[in-house]
């Protein structure tokens, strides 16, 4: 088994390393900094056996294959008062373990944010 040493004893005596493995590590490390991200491109014959393939007039297509406009989520960021965010963070919590919905923070605003816009006009 080796003897232990202290760390401070370690760090005094490190072994001499490779200037020149030193240097084609510290080369490939630029070149892939500098490299581009390419995806694989097919082959020229499978582009053309695609192009041959009939496709479907725009008016077969039913509306219900066409995917709904639905709202998406913004990321928002805010600071409230200590009080109020442990409130509600409890209040998710609490909710969650009774199994009653909303019980994300997310959510939660969403309900209580919602009546205030629409009341004040700036929501329809």
């Amino acid at each position: 088994m080796v003897k232990r040493r202290p760390l401070a004893e370690g760090l005094k005596s490190t072994p001499k390393a490779d200037p020149e493995k030193e240097r084609a590590f510290l080369s490939e490390a630029r070149k892939a900094k500098r490299a581009p991200t390419t995806k694989p491109t097919k082959p020229k014959s499978d582009v053309a056996d695609q192009a041959t393939i009939p496709l479907p007039p725009a008016s077969n297509i039913q509306a219900e294959q066409q995917p709904e406009q639905s709202l998406g989520r913004s990321p928002l960021t805010t600071r409230l008062r200590s009080d109020i965010g442990v409130a509600l963070k409890r209040a998710s919590l609490e909710r969650q373990l009774a199994g009653q919905s909303p019980h994300t923070v997310q959510d939660i605003l969403e309900v209580v944010l919602e009546p205030w816009l629409k009341s004040h006009g700036y929501l329809k």
